[in-house]
């Protein structure tokens, strides 16, 4: 059952109050002073609204004593919301409270109907954001485990999915098991290779990196298992090194791993089966011990029905998948990316925040780096703006707009940019001047 707490000094106005919320199946505590108010908020934590009086002295009207209360309840109760009860003669103080976060201010005598329904959605109100400050403070507390257990490599994200990838992804790293890492190109899938990398077993041993899509077919082979003098032509009088050698005891990254030829995909299965290989032009059996991580951003499984891609490899690179969501698909990372890239000294403009969020970015976080650099050089003050972000046109797609939901931070800079002018706030952060009402009283912000 919800629980208000009513403070007035009048006997008669609680018990109407008392009466009118049971009801409505709504708890009701009450006290006849400021400080025993006060001190039923501390011995109450479930209490979700209060309402309050003005005056709690015979023939005082200034409404001085409901204003002092009002900040009492704030620093006990930062997000509390609270309803004034006042008089004509205290209209201008309760407006004033309003504007420094005040939920509501109802005239005595009050409607019953209308202060029900204020009462009602602001419990409503008042228990989604508690749910949501939880499940914030649950998120920010993950996070800051799997910070303080593994190393993150410096990885940058806010979002639940990076949250989940990351922590399936540590888990992983303590086996010896191959991983296939999909996800669009730029998205980070060498980031989360060097994070398994970081905190496998593995860690002091080689890391070797191989791009397969930037090897040419007919090196490929000799690239990857090495070559005998004089295999190939250009191959010279000594013998090449494989990156698998290279990688003895240790991790090997092939990244681009659908662009494997046939004949390369046969010795990689073999390896990931005997841990044994032969180099170019040798019937010499050679014997590694390597972990394989391997990323593509290529449909293995429609390579493999069009005869590009061995089925029985595919089953042997991805006996682990983690998938890499597009950055578009996580738009809580995309604002402490961008900052992230941002040389010290320079900052986002409201309008450049909200162009960020708002736009698709196909090339993922690798585009959005190239952005940030771009327009730090072309920027000529501290302040980047979206006019010097210069991101392209984009046609609208199927794919619905990622909702923006500006933070207390971004908030409070753009109402003093715009010198709290409110209707000018509004356009700059794309919100009606109700919407954003609504998140200055959320978050408490005066204006």
């Amino acid at each position: 059952m919800d629980t208000v707490l009513v403070i007035d000094d009048n006997s008669g106005i609680i018990s109407a109050l008392e009466l009118l919320l049971s009801l409505h199946q709504i708890e009701v505590v009450s006290a006849l002073t400021p400080q025993a108010g006060l001190q039923l908020l501390r011995e109450h934590p479930d209490i979700g609204l209060v309402i309050q009086d003005m005056n709690f002295t015979a023939d005082t009207t200034s409404g001085e004593e409901g204003r002092e209360l009002f900040y009492a309840i704030r620093e006990i109760s930062p997000d509390l919301p609270v309803i004034l009860l006042t008089a004509w003669t205290q209209l201008e103080m309760a407006v004033e409270l309003v504007k420094a976060g005040a939920a509501d201010y109802l005239g005595k005598p009050w409607d019953d109907n209308k202060l029900i329904a204020t009462v009602k959605n602001l419990l409503e109100l008042n228990d989604l954001q508690q749910r949501q400050r939880q499940s914030q403070q649950r998120a920010i507390a993950a996070r800051e485990r799997l910070q303080h257990n593994f190393d993150l490599q410096g990885i940058v994200y806010r979002s639940d999915g990076m949250q989940k990838l990351l922590e399936m992804a540590t888990q992983v790293a303590r086996s010896d098991v191959p991983v296939l890492i999909t996800g669009p190109n730029g998205a980070g899938k060498e980031k989360i290779a060097d994070i398994l990398q970081a905190n496998s077993p593995l860690r002091d041993g080689p890391y070797i990196k191989v791009n397969v899509g930037a090897l040419p077919e007919e090196l490929m082979e000799a690239e990857l298992f090495g070559a005998e003098p004089g295999a190939y032509t250009g191959a010279g009088n000594r013998a090449r090194l494989g990156r698998f050698e290279a990688a003895d005891g240790g991790t090997l990254f092939l990244d681009e791993i659908g662009e494997l030829s046939a004949s390369g995909q046969v010795k990689l299965l073999r390896v990931l089966q005997t841990g044994e290989f032969q180099r170019l032009g040798s019937s010499q059996t050679r014997r590694v011990s390597v972990r394989v991580i391997s990323a593509t951003n290529a449909n293995l499984p429609a390579l493999i029905e069009t005869g590009r891609f061995r089925q029985d490899l595919f089953y042997r690179l991805n006996v682990i998948e983690l998938q890499l969501p597009p950055l578009c698909d996580r738009p809580d990372d995309i604002l402490p990316l961008a900052r992230s890239f941002l040389p010290e000294g320079k900052q986002l403009s409201p309008d450049a925040q909200q162009a960020l969020v708002r736009y698709s970015w196909l090339g993922n976080v690798r585009e959005l780096q190239n952005t940030m650099q771009r327009a730090s050089v072309l920027s000529q003050s501290e302040t980047i703006d979206a006019h010097t972000l210069a991101l392209p046109v984009q046609e609208k797609s199927s794919r619905p707009e990622v909702s923006f939901e500006p933070s207390r931070e971004l908030l409070e800079r753009t109402l003093a940019s715009c010198d709290g002018v409110i209707a000018q706030a509004a356009r700059e952060l794309g919100l009606s001047r109700q919407a954003l009402y609504r998140r200055l009283e959320k978050y408490g912000i005066p204006y």
